[in-house]
């Protein structure tokens, strides 16, 4: 596995572990319907930080164990920003977080 990969394994680790201790984290997935809206981030269907944890980490840890191609580019972090704009968690590092994905996306 290539570093890219490996930092990106890692950012996707720490970003489930910020969830989880910010009370984000889900234990029942939502139904199968709210998972496969057509309307980008599931915006339609689901909360941010629900599309985080059953949409976008599956799909980066597939991408990540399986090597293939990464995103072009990735702006999570502006979504990100104005979704959790309403929680009353501090979400400042999940925030930088994501930030940091986008930015080892855009350079990669």
């Amino acid at each position: 596995m290539n570093k890219l990969l490996h930092q990106l394994a890692d950012l996707t680790l720490k970003i489930e572990a910020e969830m989880r201790f910010l009370q984000l984290w889900e234990e029942t997935a939502p139904e199968a319907k709210a998972l496969q809206s057509l309307t980008p981030f599931c915006h339609d269907s689901l909360e941010f930080h629900q599309w985080l944890q059953w949409v976008f980490l599956p799909k980066m840890k597939v991408v990540i164990e399986t090597e293939t191609e990464l995103p072009n580019s990735s702006e999570i972090h502006p979504l990100a920003e104005y979704a959790f704009e309403k929680l009353k968690q501090d979400t400042t590092r999940l925030l930088q977080l994501l930030n940091t994905f986008d930015r080892v996306i855009n350079q990669g």
